[in-house]
């Protein structure tokens, strides 16, 4: 199979099963044996078309009102080579009208690959049309940076449209790779140097004091990962550990830890030290907190099984130092990384969420002591998961208060953005992952 043979495929199961895209194009890369070489090019594709979905069938929409019922795969193939030809320069069109025909002849018939021919032909010959037809501007917008309609309202209600048309546009841009360095074991100047020496290219973070940024290639395929020095981890995640800001010797509770990036994290900064006792719901997603402990040679993590909301069945009450709840959420900060959220999450997906990590807060409250610090996070930026989760548990919770000393923890850079303890960070700002963490501590 082509790249865009296997791309279409991507595309159509994503639609069809709603499929994760990350992981599917992984699985689908070693199914199809694609080539080193085109690896990024089928990434592009098929990240690019996913990202521009909307945008993509605005262009479309003239040229198929004639057309009588069209196949998904047919909108697909159309789709990504509306893609290569508006936002692919290097792909010479002659090739992505070829490659077209010849997929839709396989998939299809005489017919219908002389329609794809016909469409792109149009395209090409009249051009597409000027987005700035669109009169009202939050459909624009939603149009433009292909975001649902009704999550651009929300956003341009909660932050205004300037800072929801900035966050829209960033969410198209392809996210930098980062990775936490194992500070147990090297510091991040000394892992630098070491990669540097063998020409893979990377850089000091620009938020995070342990992280360091690739600027080509994959760290995860580096020696420096496999002996444990470096964890994949996005800056803004990063910020969630320092926030905890653990001591050696502590008994911590992260209460929804899977997939392990922040419980490895708080374990690093004890120094291998106390314990960090990492819930998860799922066993599979257990094994992962496991695997990247054993990795990282990390042996203060007892991972299990268990729904946190069930914890204080399991531990006594006031017998963690430190809670961290990183809550399940829409995932509305990471759609660089998981384009399909936007698609597949609604409003009633937000209410559920948000009534959930109410119980979850509840739920380990309890187990923290006096004194104790409690951490909320999301990788969201709705309002409903995030400061109105926090607002309803403190006015619950008498005996819990915003813990505003938590801006110590944080790097300078980050402090105009943090307020009463909680820190909301858009994509845009530093070009993480959107982010929430709020810091709270229980009344002595």
């Amino acid at each position: 199979m082509t790249v865009r043979d296997v791309a279409v495929e991507i595309l159509l199961q994503i639609e069809k099963n709603q499929a994760y895209s990350n992981l599917l194009l992984n699985s689908m890369i070693k199914k199809h044996q694609v080539n080193s070489k085109d690896i990024s090019l089928l990434t592009e594709i098929v990240y690019g078309t996913l990202q521009r979905r909307d945008t993509l069938d605005f262009y479309l929409e003239g040229f198929l009102k004639k057309a009588k019922k069209i196949e998904p795969w047919v909108r697909v193939l159309l789709r990504i080579s509306v893609y290569q030809m508006v936002y692919l320069d290097r792909v010479p069109e002659r090739a992505i009208f070829f490659e077209a025909v010849e997929i839709a002849k396989k998939r299809g018939h005489k017919g219908i690959s002389s329609f794809v021919n016909g469409v792109l032909r149009s395209v090409q010959r009249e051009g597409i049309p000027d987005l700035n037809v669109i009169k009202e501007p939050d459909e624009r917008l939603s149009i433009k940076t292909s975001h649902p309609k009704w999550l651009v309202q929300k956003w341009i209600k909660q932050f205004g449209f300037d800072e929801a048309e900035k966050m829209c546009e960033s969410n198209l841009l392809a996210p930098s790779q980062t990775a936490r360095v194992n500070q147990i074991k090297k510091t991040v100047h000394e892992i630098i140097s070491e990669l540097q020496s063998k020409d893979i290219s990377v850089e000091q973070g620009d938020l995070a004091v342990d992280a360091i940024k690739g600027m080509k290639g994959n760290l995860a395929l580096t020696e420096a990962f496999s002996e444990g020095l470096l964890t994949i981890q996005d800056e803004s995640s990063m910020l969630v550990a320092r926030a905890l800001n653990p001591k050696e010797n502590e008994t911590i509770l992260d209460s929804c830890a899977a997939p392990g990036g922040k419980s490895t994290h708080i374990a690093e900064l004890m120094k291998g030290t106390g314990i960090v006792h990492s819930l998860d719901l799922h066993e599979h997603k257990v094994k992962l907190i496991k695997q990247q402990a054993d990795r990282l040679n990390l042996k203060n993590i007892q991972a299990e099984t268990m729904d946190s909301r069930l914890a204080g069945d399991r531990f006594t009450k006031e017998s963690f130092d430190r809670i961290l709840v990183d809550a399940p959420c829409s995932g509305f900060g990471v759609i660089r990384r998981k384009p399909d959220i936007k698609y597949t999450k609604s409003q009633q997906d937000v209410l559920k969420l948000a009534e959930l990590q109410k119980n979850i807060l509840a739920s380990v409250a309890p187990l923290l002591k006096s004194n104790g610090v409690l951490v909320y996070s999301t990788c969201t930026v709705d309002e409903e998961e995030n400061r109105g989760v926090v607002e309803t548990f403190l006015n619950e919770h008498q005996n819990f208060e915003r813990d505003e000393s938590a801006i110590n923890n944080f790097p300078e850079k980050l402090h105009p953005y943090v307020h009463k303890g909680e820190v909301q960070l858009l994509p845009h700002y530093f070009e993480t992952d959107g982010f929430y963490i709020a810091c709270l501590r229980k009344k002595g």
